[in-house]
């Protein structure tokens, strides 16, 4: 697997999991939600891939201007 494409999928993983969290803490802090779990994981996994698609998008012309 290229390192690209590997970090892309671990930064997807970091905004899958922090979006489950962030839902953990509504839901300490303020109550159920009014939604169901397949619905929150639905958008769980959405969040994962936008955040792996971006990471991978970015992550070339952040090299190619050197910042990475």
């Amino acid at each position: 697997m290229r390192p690209r494409v590997k970090s892309a999928l671990l930064w997807g993983a970091v905004g899958l999991l922090a979006f489950l969290a962030a839902v953990q803490g509504y839901q300490l802090l303020a109550g159920p939600l009014p939604v169901s779990i397949p619905a929150v994981a639905a958008v769980a996994v959405g969040v994962g891939a936008l955040t792996a698609a971006t990471a991978y998008l970015t992550e070339y012309r952040l090299q190619q201007k050197g910042r990475t």
